[in-house]
């Protein structure tokens, strides 16, 4: 009887914390990839869940469950968004980048957003490294299990939490301009040059000339700019670890 007693009170509690951490998780790199085979990612959601169960402050402040289960969704999408805006918007800029190079049909598939240029890959590769090195993702985690002490299972402010993905997805897309700004500049810039040559130069054949300067002269901006996305990307690794903090803040309000 007092193992049956044990899982009747444990078990409850195990699944809403699954509920929370296995959609938070999803958005994690690396972890939450979909180029991971499903049965690990299941899996080590279940593991993660079973480990956190016994030691967080779990308490239910809905007795709805319905409401409670909706709660914890939105809760675990918002603080798994408040991580990969910054990812997002590095992919994108990469695209925004292949696009002004004219490198955009070296399209590759990508199983996290589907068809992506290379650029786009070498900056997610190079920002997953740099997130990994500087142990960002221990970070996360722990701010994540410091939720259960001040959110409740159930007690999340959904209307404040949509409000605050909207703020969110909104800075992807100022991430991605920053980001892709040296490139598309540069690129503009050659253009309008190019335009001045034509005009000077008629029989030039400039489609010839054109698209090896605008990969070669890309990559060469790409190239001297590296060391300034670096240190962007990793003064962006404080800025999610503000926002997690931030949605904890305004869902219990």
């Amino acid at each position: 009887m007092a193992g049956a007693d044990v899982l009747s009170v444990y078990f409850p509690r195990f699944l809403l914390v699954l509920l929370r951490s296995s959609v938070f998780f999803a958005f994690l790199p690396i972890l939450g990839s979909a180029s991971l085979p499903g049965r690990f990612r299941i899996g080590l959601a279940i593991a993660i869940a079973a480990l956190l169960t016994p030691i967080v402050d779990f308490r239910a402040a809905e007795d709805d469950v319905a409401i409670l289960v909706l709660r914890e969704v939105v809760l675990g999408m918002a603080l798994g968004l408040a991580v990969r805006f910054v990812f997002y918007g590095i992919e994108i800029a990469g695209q925004m980048m292949s696009d002004s190079m004219g490198m955009s049909i070296a399209t590759v598939f990508n199983p996290e957003i589907g068809q992506t240029t290379e650029i786009s890959q070498l900056l997610a590769i190079m920002t997953t490294l740099l997130f990994l090195s500087t142990d960002a993702h221990h970070d996360l985690i722990a701010i994540f299990v410091r939720s259960y002490d001040v959110l409740p299972a159930g007690a999340s402010d959904v209307g404040a939490l949509v409000r605050e993905a909207i703020t969110l997805v909104s800075r992807i897309f100022v991430i991605a301009v920053k980001m892709a700004a040296p490139v598309v500049i540069g690129m503009v810039t050659l253009n309008i040059m190019l335009g001045f040559l034509v005009k000077a130069t008629p029989q030039i054949n400039i489609f010839f000339i054109s698209f090896p300067l605008f990969i070669g002269i890309g990559f060469l901006i790409l190239l001297m700019a590296l060391p300034v996305y670096l240190a962007a990307i990793g003064g962006s690794f404080g800025e999610i670890r503000s926002e997690m903090t931030r949605v904890i803040g305004l869902a219990g309000r």
